[in-house]
C-alpha cells in the first residue's frame, strides 16, 4: 500500500497518520524527554521490543547516514566508516540534522526519513533488528515512543524512498 507523504517537515501527528495511511499498525506512548540510552532504560518500564539508538553521521565528502542500532551495541566510528563505505565519520551538526531530517538532537529516529525527500541520507539498520517482534522509535520527538514491527519499519522506509541497508554491526565494536 502506498500513501502520499505528509508535508515537510512532518510532525508526530502527521507521521502517525502516514503510518495509518500505509496500513502500518503502531502504538505510541508518551514520556518525559529522553536524550540518552541511559535515560531511556530508566523511564521505559517494560516496553517490549527492540530498543535502539540512532546516529546521524556524515563523512568528509558530505555523505550522510542515519544508523539505527540496538541500544546495547557498542560502536567504533572508525571501524564503522569502512563498513558503510565512508571515509572519516563524524556526527552531523544540529543544523544539518534539522535541514535534512527536520528533527532536533535527542529525537534522531529512522522515522525521520519521512523528511528526507531528496534521498540525501542513507538509512542503515542493525541486522539484528528483524529478530525482534517490535522495534521502538521516536516519532520525530523524544517525548514519545512508537512501536511497530521491523517489517513495517522497512515498509515505511521504502515508502519514503529509502531502501534500508542492513549491516551486521558486531564487527564494528571497539
Amino acid at each position: 500500500m502506498s500513501a502520499p507523504l505528509p508535508a515537510v517537515p512532518a510532525t508526530p501527528e502527521t507521521l502517525l497518520a502516514y503510518l495509518d495511511a500505509l496500513g502500518i499498525a503502531h502504538s505510541t506512548v508518551s514520556h518525559p524527554p529522553l536524550f540518552t540510552v541511559e535515560e531511556s532504560k530508566l523511564l521505559r518500564g517494560k516496553l517490549p521490543g527492540a530498543h535502539v539508538k540512532n546516529l546521524f553521521l556524515r563523512d568528509k565528502k558530505e555523505k550522510m547516514w542515519l544508523l539505527t542500532a540496538l541500544e546495547s551495541r557498542p560502536l567504533d566510528l572508525k571501524k564503522l566508516a569502512g563498513g558503510i563505505g565512508a571515509n572519516r565519520l563524524s556526527f552531523g551538526s544540529p543544523e544539518r540534522l534539522m535541514r535534512y531530517l527536520g528533527i532536533l538532537p535527542g529525537a534522531v529516529t529512522a522515522l525521520a526519513a519521512v523528511n528526507d525527500r531528496n534521498g540525501a541520507v542513507q538509512v542503515v539498520l542493525d541486522a539484528a533488528i528483524p529478530e525482534y517482534e517490535l522495534v521502538n522509535c521516536h516519532p520525530l520527538v523524544n517525548t514519545q515512543t512508537t512501536a511497530l514491527t521491523p517489517a513495517d519499519l522497512q515498509h515505511f522506509l521504502r515508502a519514503t524512498g529509502h531502501e534500508p541497508q542492513f549491516l551486521d554491526l558486531q564487527p564494528f565494536a571497539p
